[in-house]
């Protein structure tokens, strides 16, 4: 006899505002009150809002991007109480399905504007743009960056369990040391923000101080199917949202994957003691058995090293390198005829390969970026004949027609990431 029918734990309502939802919340902290309980082997689906909340549309203008409000993101559904969960255990995650709703076959793809948000490439193409992605099935395609098609890896980009105060504590003390000393003239750490927090059923009657909580964030890869989660707090709190279609090595745009509502199907294992039987201070995960297929395997493989657009050496700093390493891509795809801010959104949501190819050879890390050329429907070999095509725009703002191609901020002089370069 046949399995019965998977329950959805979590349901949402892609007509109301997300911060109404009770059952939503946009930061992580031990106090939000569970969204409802799950058994320990159980398999649900819980149903997401993409990460905005709604704020993006699809329509031709990136006007939505430029004015996203940044302390309404991250709406993750749940906590969810899972049974016999407890500190010091490890809950297995295992993603069964991903999918969008049927009544929004659609996602997204920004690039933030550099004063709201901005992203990796930042400094040098700093202007709000945006990419619509409709679904058919497995496959996505955008008017907004012609000629390309490809299978989504489908997954969530934010899963996890609640910290204790203590772990939340850690955080925001570290952070803030982070911030104290910052002389980057950008944003380094978020603290707390108490503006526009929604903290899912909380209100009056069951007050929450939500003076320490951050919003809500911990990224996965785009090949996690079993994800252990560490726990802190009883009942685990597990909360999941931010569903991508796809997503590129890095997510270099920021708002860089497909972003996407639909229902994610998850089945839920505690494995009791966990944390102290495998000495896990941060959480792991296995890889799935599917992995896209756009052709023979065929990639073009692009180099970056820790020098950075100005010229400067800089010692074994893997982010100049892969920024450098992204440039050299956007560079390579100006011949057939795409704007550098159609490829940065293409890379940060296309599946792409990005990795650490050396950390060896003191000053340069190097690293490396494989463009899959078969999600095109022309030959962008080196080899062949270089023939620029009439791929249109992206969406950009109201009156706008190109985005800036800056030179690079002097951020540079020191080290993007931080950097050994740096002494005071």
């Amino acid at each position: 006899m046949g399995k019965s029918a998977i329950r959805t734990a979590g349901k949402i309502d892609l007509e109301k505002p997300a911060s109404t939802q009770s059952n939503l919340h946009n930061r992580w902290h031990p106090d939000i009150p569970f969204a409802g309980t799950i058994k320990d082997g159980e398999t649900v689906k819980i149903e997401c809002v993409d990460w905005t909340g709604g704020q993006i549309g699809n329509n031709d203008s990136a006007d939505d991007i430029r004015n996203v409000d940044l302390t309404k993101i991250h709406y993750l559904t749940g906590p969810f109480e899972i049974e016999g969960a407890e500190p010091g255990d490890l809950l297995l995650v295992e993603i069964m399905d991903v999918q969008p709703f049927e009544e929004q076959p659609w996602g997204f793809t920004g690039i933030f504007d550099r004063t709201n948000g901005g992203g990796f490439l930042d400094e040098i193409y700093p202007s709000a743009a945006k990419a619509i992605w409709d679904f058919e099935g497995i496959f996505c395609t955008s008017r907004h960056i012609p000629h390309v098609k490809f299978a989504g890896l489908i997954h969530p980009g934010i899963l996890g369990c609640a910290p204790s105060a203590e772990v939340l504590d850690t955080w925001n003390k570290r952070e803030a040391e982070l911030i104290a000393a910052n002389k980057l003239e950008r944003n380094v750490a978020l603290p707390p923000e108490p503006v526009n927090v929604h903290a899912g059923s909380a209100d009056e009657t069951s007050p929450v101080d939500l003076s320490t909580a951050v919003i809500a964030t911990s990224k996965t890869s785009a090949a996690v199917p079993r994800f252990f989660s560490l726990l802190h707090v009883p009942g685990a709190k597990f909360s999941v949202g931010d569903l991508h279609f796809s997503q590129g090595d890095g997510e270099i745009s920021f708002c860089g994957a497909i972003e996407m509502a639909g229902v994610i199907t998850i089945n839920f294992k505690v494995v009791k003691n966990g944390m102290a039987d495998l000495g896990l201070k941060s959480p792991i995960y296995q890889p799935g058995p599917v992995e896209p297929q756009f052709g023979p395997g065929r990639h073009i493989y692009f180099e970056g090293f820790s020098v950075d657009e100005h010229g400067k050496q800089h010692y074994m700093d893997v982010t100049v390198a892969y920024r450098q390493t992204s440039l050299r891509c956007i560079e390579y795809l100006r011949r057939f005829g795409y704007s550098d801010y159609q490829s940065y959104l293409l890379m940060s949501c296309a599946p792409i390969q990005g990795h650490v190819a050396g950390i060896v050879d003191i000053p340069n890390a190097c690293t490396t970026m494989g463009l899959p050329m078969d999600i095109f429907d022309f030959d962008i070999s080196p080899l062949a004949p270089i023939k620029a095509l009439d791929m249109g725009s992206c969406a950009f703002e109201t009156g706008v027609t190109e985005g800036v191609v800056a030179a690079g901020g002097k951020n540079s002089e020191h080290s993007f990431g931080g950097g050994l370069t740096y002494k005071d």
